[in-house]
């Protein structure tokens, strides 16, 4: 039997409500960590590799991203997380000053793993087994009750992901808040299947929070880290409402649990603030709640309406590298021949350094003659967009107008390509 003592340091992380959106669960907070605060709603980026592609850590500080995101699974293969430990932790490893996360790897271990790069088979149709993964890949990821064995995307070489691991990893690479490991589903999986697959994340949980009190305590050398459960359930209410009624109640061995809660699964769009919703009747108010992988314009909306405090997503930067740009009325694609001579900027009325120095023309031409900076110019300001308009939602929310500023954006966007 394991015999330590750990007490937090309860003014190392911690979460603050102040305004309430009448009548439903959004609200505006503060997060604290031992790297900053994190005022909420708030979206965080991605940065996956320790960057977001294409963007200086120091720009995105610039933009008002208030927190970064990195990816486990990438930052385990490469460089290693003994090489960001031995930098410092990985705020210090990528010059980033602010707050940190890392999600668990649940998601590319099962994704990247099994071969299907970003795109997993989220419709629920074309049920063939129990223990369908995606559609028609051969699966490379093998989940047992211990863990994940799969295949490295980069080289095909065989590891091995426990709840345990995960908890390594994320303590090595050190951010300011990480993820339970969890088992990712879709979808197309039968209710069955997400029966069990959920009681599987829960054993797993409790194994992260042993493991991640145990690692406290022997690395007190390092700032806290909080730890958050992830919430699974796929489309259905009672699995939603009891995985998080069952991850509220657990705790560790030295009697502790979870900082916060993210939302994860698979989920289609047009139930995502009814899930949402589903969650935060159950989760402590107290808590922060995380949304798994969201940040179009639509979806922030409905999310912070329904209670999601912070969300991340690759979203704003993979699509600036294929010319697709963000503004208020709608999204375009910048290397269509209409702005070869457009000589204004992506939108007048924004702040970024791109729109202050650049034209739409100039930028066209970037695209057209495969030049870099295209990607970087055009990620900066998908990325101030976002972040900019989540810092409106919040303003909105404290000024008790987030009605009629959603009205206000929709009367605008076109929400489609033109």
């Amino acid at each position: 039997m394991r015999h330590y003592c750990w007490v937090p340091d309860p003014a190392s992380f911690s979460f603050t409500v102040n305004t309430r959106l009448d009548g439903r669960h959004g609200r505006t907070g503060v997060v604290s960590t031992p790297h900053g605060e994190i005022r909420t709603p708030a979206f965080i980026p991605v940065g996956t590799k320790a960057t977001v592609k294409a963007v200086l850590p120091e720009m995105m500080k610039e933009l008002g991203s208030q927190a970064l995101l990195a990816n486990a699974y990438h930052l385990y293969l490469q460089p290693g997380p003994d090489i960001v430990d031995e930098a410092g932790g990985l705020g210090k490893f990528m010059n980033w000053p602010g707050p940190t996360f890392t999600d668990s790897g649940g998601f590319q271990v099962m994704s990247l793993g099994v071969g299907f790069k970003k795109v997993l088979a989220m419709e629920a149709v074309g049920v063939q087994s129990d223990d369908v993964i995606a559609k028609g890949k051969e699966r490379l990821a093998v989940v047992d009750d211990d863990g994940v064995t799969f295949r490295s995307h980069l080289d095909g070489s065989k590891h091995r992901f426990t709840p345990e691991v995960s908890m390594g990893i994320q303590h090595q690479l050190g951010a300011d808040v990480m993820f339970a490991f969890d088992e990712l589903t879709t979808l197309l999986n039968t209710r069955g299947y997400q029966e069990k697959s959920l009681q599987r994340t829960h054993e797993w949980a409790q194994r992260c929070i042993d493991e991640h009190e145990r690692l406290t305590a022997e690395r007190t050398h390092r700032p806290y880290q909080a730890l958050f459960a992830v919430i699974q359930g796929a489309q259905y209410e009672d699995l939603r409402r009891k995985a998080c009624r069952d991850l509220d109640a657990m705790r560790g061995i030295g009697g502790t649990g979870f900082d916060g809660y993210g939302i994860g699964g698979a989920l289609e769009k047009h139930n995502l603030g009814t899930i949402v919703g589903w969650c935060c009747d159950e989760l402590p108010e107290d808590k922060p709640r995380h949304l798994l992988g969201i940040s179009e314009p639509e979806d922030i909306f409905v999310a912070v309406a329904n209670g999601a405090d912070t969300f991340d997503c690759v979203n704003p930067s993979r699509v600036a590298r294929n010319a697709a740009i963000y503004i208020p009325e709608g999204r375009f694609n910048i290397n269509t021949s209409r702005f070869r001579r457009d000589f204004t900027p992506i939108d007048e009325n924004c702040d970024c350094y791109t729109c202050a120095h650049y034209t739409r023309a100039y930028i066209h031409h970037l695209f057209k003659a495969k030049e870099m900076l295209a990607s970087t110019l055009c990620t900066i300001h998908n990325e101030r967009f976002t972040v900019k308009l989540v810092d409106d939602i919040r303003a909105s929310i404290d000024d008790n107008r987030f009605d009629e500023f959603e009205a206000e954006f929709f009367g605008r966007w076109r929400g489609r390509l033109r």
